[in-house]
């Protein structure tokens, strides 16, 4: 194998995949390409969840079965979400900064006790959300697309409402769906305007999840308050990226999964 910084590209992939029967990748790129050139390949297992980065078209015309890893990280994922709303509820990382630049400034804070949390998303990661804002006593909006049973949202206490409601009454709205063709820049400039001036956006999900370009318009207009983010459009995220200036805008490096006990199990 190539030295492996991430992830394997296409053109790192091509000339090596054919010698192999099987597969164990994260979110390297198998394009048709890739596939077509994997002669002997028989399985491609994700450990994780997310497959959009595996031709799954070209990959059941050529008979190669895809397997993935459902709820592998969903704890450390999870903790990352309430890392970010923590951060910007107590106000964390500006009271860093002010101090550090010689500030002594009483910066407005909330309790999560009177905040409230939309989740859209009510799978594995979403339900660990869930809990995990109860603990803290928040109001929790819930979206999916899918049916969630009412045992289960009672449990969790989730409010299950229509996105646009949810967009409207949170305060902070965590992304933590699948990307597919229904998913594709689901957060574009008209849900962004449905959500309040003081509203946070969290994805830790799929970077095409969100649709960039609205995301800094909104953020360079005060259309919401600030975003925290995982992942994005183009990873690794470009160095000139309008992304990195703001200051209210929290970002990490595709690596809310970090954690020695979930990549053992």
């Amino acid at each position: 194998l190539p030295p492996v910084k991430e992830r394997l590209s296409e053109a790192e992939l091509v000339p090596i995949i054919e010698k192999y029967d099987g597969i164990i990748c994260g979110d390297d790129s198998f394009t048709k390409k890739v596939l077509q050139k994997a002669k002997k390949l028989k399985v491609i297992v994700k450990w994780g969840t997310g497959i959009d980065s595996i031709d799954q078209e070209a990959a059941k015309h050529l008979g190669i079965p895809v397997y993935n890893t459902p709820n592998a990280f969903s704890e450390p994922v999870s903790d990352t979400v309430m890392g970010f709303v923590l951060s910007f509820s107590r106000n964390i990382s500006r009271s860093d900064q002010m101090m550090k630049s010689g500030g002594w400034e009483k910066i407005l804070c909330y309790s999560l006790s009177e905040q409230t949390i939309g989740i859209i998303g009510i799978g594995n990661v979403g339900r660990l959300v869930a809990r995990k804002a109860n603990a803290f006593g928040m109001q929790i909006y819930g979206n999916d697309i899918k049916e969630i049973p009412e045992e289960m949202t009672k449990s969790l206490n989730i409010t299950m409402v229509d996105k646009e409601t949810l967009l409207g009454e949170s305060d902070y709205v965590s992304l933590n769906c699948t990307l597919n063709e229904t998913s594709y820049h689901l957060i574009s400039k008209p849900q962004l305007q449905f959500m309040k001036n003081t509203a946070i956006l969290i994805n830790t999900a799929r970077g095409n999840i969100v649709n960039e370009p609205d995301l800094i318009k909104a953020l360079e207009n005060k259309i919401i308050a600030g975003a925290a983010l995982d992942v994005f459009e183009v990873e690794p995220l470009p160095q000139d990226s309008p992304l990195r200036r703001f200051e209210n805008c929290l970002l990490s490096s595709h690596n809310s999964n970090s954690s020695p006990l979930y990549w053992q199990k």
